[in-house]
C-alpha cells in the first residue's frame, strides 16, 4: 500500500514526521519560490492526514460491521461515515493520487480531486482550494518539469513514517503540530512576508495568557493570518465551550488558517476572507460584531490601509481620529477596541513601538484611549522576536470596566533566549510576564504602575523607559588596585622578555 502501513506498533516521533515534510520541499527548492511552494506542501500534509484517518475510521468500521463485500455491511458503514466531521470520496485519498503518480496530467487530477473534497465537505472547507494550482505552469514549470516535480511530491509524502492514522500517532495534535512546524520553517525563510502569516507560538502564548479568555466567550483576531493566535487562545480556555472568529486578508493565508482550524479540531470557528479594514465581514444586522476577546498581530505600521475611506467609516470605528496613511496600527486598534463587549471585552495586540509615542493623529487617539481608562498594559518585548524584522515590539493591553485609571509598564525586552537567527522567549519568561501582569505591582527595573496623572505629565507618552527605570550604576573603579595590577603584569612580561632573550641567544640567533 502506497503509505506504507505496515505493523501498527511501529511509533514515530513528531521530530522525524518533520524531517520527513520539511525534505518533501526539496522537491521545489531552487525552482519555485518558497512563499508558492509552501501551499502546495501543506495542501498535500492535508490530503495525506484526511486519508489516513478516513482509512483508519474505514477499518475501525469494518471490524465492527464486518465484511464490506456484504452489501449490508458497507451500506451500514458508509451510513455511519457520512457522520463524520469530514466526508471523503472513495477516489479522492491520497492512495488514489499516489498510485496515479506516472500520470501525464496529474496536476489536473489533483486539481480535480481537491475540488471533490471541497464540495463533500462545504461547510467546514468551501473555497479552501480556490487559490492553489497543482496544474500552474507559471509556478511549477512546464508540463515534464511539473509531472516530475508532483510525482517526486506524491512519493515523499508516501514514506511508510508518515503514516498519520490515529491508531498509530494517537493524538491530532501530532499533526497540528506538524502543520504549525512547517508554516513556522516557512515563516523563517520567508523574510518580510512571514509576518502576513505568522505570530511565534511563545508570543502567541503569551498572548493568550494575558488575555486569559474563559469558557463561553467568544475570541476573534481580525488579521488572522494562519489562525496559530486564535488556536493558542482557545487552547488556553481548558475547555471546549468557546468560538474562534477571524478574518484574513490573503487570500492563500485564509485558506492556511481554514485547513489549520480543521487539523486542530477546532470546527466552531468562523474565518472570513477580505479587507478588516476596509470590508470587514464579521457583522450581525450590519454592525459589527462583538467579543469578549480580540487578539492580533497586525501588520506593523502598514501603508495604504485605507485611510481615504476611513472618516465616512460605515461603523464609526475612526470616532477617536484617523490614523495617517502610512502608518495603520492605530486604524487595527480603533476597530480591535469598537468590536468587544462594554461590560468585560480585552484586546491583545502587537504593534511596533512607535505606536507608544509617536505624535500628530496618532497621540490624539492614544490620548483618547487612556483618557476613556481603556489603556491596561503596556508590555516591552525583546528584538528579533518576529520572523521578517528585527525591531522592538510591545503588547498593548485594552480594558473595558476597569477597577481604577492605572496602567501597567513592563519591561521585559532584556529577558530571551538568543538563538542563532531569531531570539525567543522561554517558558521562564512568560510566566514572569504574566505573573507580574496578575499582581500588577513595582519590580524593580522591570515594572512599573503608573496613574493617570503621571501618563498625563508625560503628555501621553508611553516610551517604557519614562516608566521603567532600567539604569544600571557602574561599579566604582578602584584605581590603586587598578595600579598594582598593571605593575604586576610589567614585572611578569619582563621576566619572560628576559627568559626568551637567554632563548634566543642559546639559538645563536
Amino acid at each position: 500500500m502506497a503509505n506504507g502501513n505496515g505493523n501498527k506498533s511501529d511509533t514515530v516521533s513528531q521530530s522525524e514526521i518533520n524531517g520527513i515534510l520539511w525534505k518533501a520541499c526539496d522537491t521545489f527548492r531552487g525552482a519555485v519560490d518558497p512563499s508558492e511552494y509552501k501551499n502546495y506542501i501543506l495542501v498535500m500534509l492535508f490530503v495525506k492526514y484526511i486519508s489516513d484517518v478516513w482509512q483508519d475510521h474505514y477499518a475501525k468500521l469494518v471490524e465492527e460491521y464486518g465484511d464490506p463485500k456484504s452489501k449490508t455491511a458497507e451500506e451500514r458503514i458508509q451510513r455511519r461515515l457520512k457522520r463524520e466531521r469530514f466526508v471523503l470520496p472513495a477516489h479522492c485519498t491520497f492512495d488514489s493520487l499516489y498510485e496515479q503518480r506516472n500520470t501525464a496530467n496529474i496536476g489536473e487530477v489533483i486539481n480535480t480531486v481537491l475540488d471533490e473534497i471541497e464540495d463533500s465537505n462545504k461547510e467546514k472547507l468551501e473555497g479552501v482550494f480556490r487559490n492553489i494550482d497543482f496544474n500552474s505552469e507559471a509556478s511549477l514549470g512546464q508540463t515534464k518539469e511539473r509531472n516530475n516535480r508532483l510525482k517526486s511530491l506524491l512519493e515523499d509524502f508516501s514514506d511508510p513514517k508518515l503514516d498519520l492514522r490515529p491508531s498509530r500517532v494517537g493524538s491530532m495534535d501530532v499533526i497540528g503540530n506538524a502543520y504549525e512546524y512547517l508554516i513556522g520553517r516557512f515563516a523563517a525563510n520567508a523574510g518580510k512576508k512571514a509576518g502576513e502569516f505568522y505570530t511565534p507560538p511563545e508570543v502567541s502564548s503569551l498572548l493568550a495568557m494575558l488575555v486569559d479568555p474563559k469558557p463561553g466567550e467568544r475570541i476573534c483576531d481580525p488579521a488572522c493570518g494562519s489562525g496559530s493566535l486564535l488556536i493558542k487562545c482557545g487552547q488556553q480556555v481548558g475547555t471546549k465551550d468557546f468560538s474562534l472568529w477571524g478574518q484574513e486578508n490573503i487570500g492563500a493565508t485564509w485558506a492556511l488558517s481554514k485547513m489549520n482550524m480543521f487539523l486542530h479540531g477546532m470546527d466552531n470557528a468562523r474565518i472570513e476572507w477580505g479587507d478588516t479594514i476596509r470590508n470587514p465581514k464579521l457583522l450581525s444586522d450590519d454592525r459589527l460584531m462583538k467579543f469578549e476577546v480580540v487578539v492580533a498581530n497586525p501588520p506593523f505600521s502598514l501603508d495604504k490601509w485605507g485611510q481615504d475611506e476611513a472618516g465616512a467609516d460605515h461603523y464609526n470605528r475612526f470616532h477617536r481620529g484617523v490614523p495617517p496613511k502610512s502608518k495603520g496600527d492605530y486604524a487595527f486598534i480603533s476597530h480591535m477596541i469598537e468590536t468587544i463587549t462594554e461590560t468585560s471585552g480585552r484586546v491583545g495586540v502587537v504593534v511596533p513601538h512607535g505606536v507608544l509615542f509617536r505624535g500628530s493623529s496618532e497621540g490624539k487617539i492614544r490620548q483618547q484611549l487612556i483618557e476613556e481608562n481603556l489603556l491596561d498594559a503596556v508590555v516591552g518585548l525583546p528584538a528579533n522576536l518576529f520572523y521578517g524584522t528585527g525591531i522592538p515590539a510591545a503588547i498593548l493591553v485594552f480594558k473595558k470596566g476597569k477597577p481604577d485609571k492605572t496602567v501597567l509598564f513592563i519591561d521585559a525586552s532584556r529577558e530571551y533566549d538568543d538563538a542563532k537567527t531569531q531570539n525567543r522567549l522561554a517558558d521562564e519568561h512568560i510566566e514572569k510576564i504574566v505573573a507580574t501582569y496578575t499582581a500588577r505591582e513595582n519590580v524593580d527595573k522591570y515594572a512599573y504602575v503608573a496613574d493617570f496623572e503621571e501618563i498625563k505629565e508625560n503628555d501621553f507618552n508611553l516610551n517604557i523607559p519614562r516608566y521603567v527605570d532600567t539604569f544600571e550604576e557602574e561599579e566604582e573603579i578602584d584605581v590603586r588596585a587598578v595600579q598594582e595590577d598593571i605593575d604586576s603584569l610589567d614585572a611578569e612580561l619582563a621576566q619572560v622578555q628576559e627568559q626568551m632573550h637567554g632563548y634566543l641567544k642559546e639559538l645563536g640567533l
